[in-house]
């Protein structure tokens, strides 16, 4: 069989919704002689670093003398209603979803235990924290069906390849309704409209070839006999028996991590970023990357990464959301924190980003306790402060970029994508003085690449302090289970082992793959 010819075109921003022009392009770059039986974009990527913007396109080219064989199938997995063999999985965010969905290929029925609810129920209580400031600790936009990455964003896009292959994650979403363009797209998105549909979709599969899936079921208690794990309890005082708990309860799941330490189930510190999220305008990041305002229509909403290094620690840009909003992210009434977002067309007329830095050991003893949770007491101190000092809502702490630079409190707000709504206060004061004065030197850096992003047009919103866990549950790399506990398979953001969607699913077939070398 003739191997696919694989071609790279590079398309002027005017042309790439003209498919007529691109397959005059693909005609011109082919090598071989052969006539074309069909030709498949494997990736598309966008260059603005000239002042000429193009889009750079990789085809995969079929000739008719090839075998065709029968790609695109679908993946095919397990009836399991009678399987002898069954995993429990606490947790129905990608990780979670993508470890039951790896079982049922292997032939072991998932039962899935989730302490919110589905997600067309949980909109109502993202409406309560949005519109009321009421925060329901068991559903809001970290807990519930799909985890915290369905109602804040769907950015399809890692750097962890050691785990599995991207393309078959990809590949499975794309079955369950996501568009085709994130299969070939270079930073593929899917938007938080559109990805509670795909996440039902996925549990309909988990549900039709035999596994369940309980909401509203809170995990209060593992049960462990010698070093052997025995089963779960929930809240309603039900038990369930199992002797495989893949746990995947995200990186806000504070009990979890107090169950375990309770039970002298050993746990690690882990580092993690804590800052404020910025919102620009999305004209001035357009201008800024695209150097034209407006943007051609065919170019998307723009983005940015940036990252230095201020005093041995990281100062970067986070989840940037183009054209996207901020989102109140808290997980228990008296605290404060924000997030972000972006529906699938990015329309928002502003965009914002995480503006962190990394925070350590040496952050938290000035302010917290010491020992296995300073970090977890850091992080609640902080955003139960910011909480106090605003009117008991989840109105958010605001400050023009300029001022937090100046330490002064002199400009006004301007208008925002963050529902809750802002108010003034010297956010420079608010915070710990090591992550202000980090935060100001990464901003000068950044303004000495780009004098259009630090700007009176900037704001800080805060606190954007959930952008990973501070809390690691070990596990060993060879069976994937906790070091201490027979049975227990740590997994996902709420591990310590994941960052981002595409990591948690790609995470959650790994761990499901090492259950059923146990089982």
């Amino acid at each position: 069989m003739m191997e696919p010819e694989i071609i790279e075109i590079k398309i002027g921003v005017e042309f790439i919704n003209d498919p007529v022009y691109i397959e005059q392009k693909i005609q011109q770059k082919k090598s071989r002689n052969h006539r074309l039986h069909k030709f498949v974009l494997k990736r598309k990527s966008l260059d603005s670093r000239q002042r000429n913007i193009f889009y750079l396109l990789r085809y995969e080219l079929h000739y008719e003398r090839e075998n065709k064989g029968t790609s695109g199938q679908s993946t095919v997995y397990q009836n399991v209603h009678q399987s002898e063999h069954e995993v429990v999985i606490v947790g129905a965010g990608p990780a979670g979803y993508f470890a039951a969905l790896e079982s049922l290929k292997r032939g072991i029925r998932p039962i899935i235990f989730d302490r919110g609810k589905n997600v067309r129920d949980r909109r109502r209580d993202l409406r309560a924290i949005q519109q009321e400031g009421t925060v329901n600790p068991h559903s809001n936009y970290c807990f519930g069906e799909g985890g915290a990455g369905t109602y804040s964003d769907g950015k399809l896009y890692t750097r962890s390849y050691k785990r599995g292959k991207i393309s078959a994650i990809l590949e499975t979403l794309h079955e369950h309704g996501a568009p085709e363009d994130i299969l070939y797209d270079a930073h593929p998105h899917i938007g938080s409209n559109k990805l509670p549909k795909i996440v039902s979709a996925l549990r309909e599969t988990i549900e039709h070839h035999g596994g369940e899936v309980h909401f509203n079921a809170w995990v209060t208690d593992i049960l462990i006999v010698g070093n052997e794990l025995k089963g779960i309890k929930l809240e309603n005082g039900d038990r369930y028996d199992c002797s495989s708990l893949i746990l995947a309860t995200g990186h806000s799941a504070r009990d979890i991590f107090e169950l375990l330490h309770k039970k002298n189930i050993m746990l690690e510190a882990k580092d993690y970023a804590i800052g404020m999220r910025i919102e620009h305008p999305q004209s001035l990041i357009d201008e800024m990357q695209y150097r034209h305002s407006p943007r051609h229509e065919n170019l998307p909403a723009a983005s940015y990464r940036l990252a230095t290094e201020i005093d041995h620690k990281g100062v970067f840009s986070f989840c940037m959301c183009p054209g996207g909003l901020i989102v109140p992210a808290s997980t228990a009434p008296g605290e404060l924190v924000v997030n972000g977002m972006s529906l699938s067309r990015r329309d928002s007329p502003f965009s914002n980003s995480g503006f962190v830095t990394a925070v350590d050991h040496k952050d938290f003893r000035k302010h917290s306790s010491s020992g296995l949770f300073a970090g977890l007491d850091f992080q609640k101190e902080i955003e139960q402060k910011l909480w106090k000092n605003g009117d008991g809502s989840q109105k958010a702490p605001a400050q023009n970029v300029m001022d937090f630079l100046n330490g002064s409190s002199a400009i006004p707000l301007h208008e925002t994508s963050y529902i809750p709504g802002i108010y003034s206060a010297p956010l420079h004061e608010l915070l710990p003085s090591p992550i202000v004065n980090r935060i100001r030197k990464g901003l000068e850096a950044f303004g000495k690449r780009n004098k259009k992003y630090v700007t009176n047009e900037a704001q800080f919103i805060g606190i954007e302090s959930r952008t990973s866990s501070p809390i690691r549950i070990p596990r060993s790399s060879k069976t994937g289970q906790h070091p201490e506990i027979k049975g227990l398979f740590p997994c996902g953001e709420g591990a310590g082992y994941a960052g981002g969607i595409l990591s948690a699913c790609m995470d959650g077939e790994f761990i499901a793959r090492k259950v059923s070398e146990t089982l």
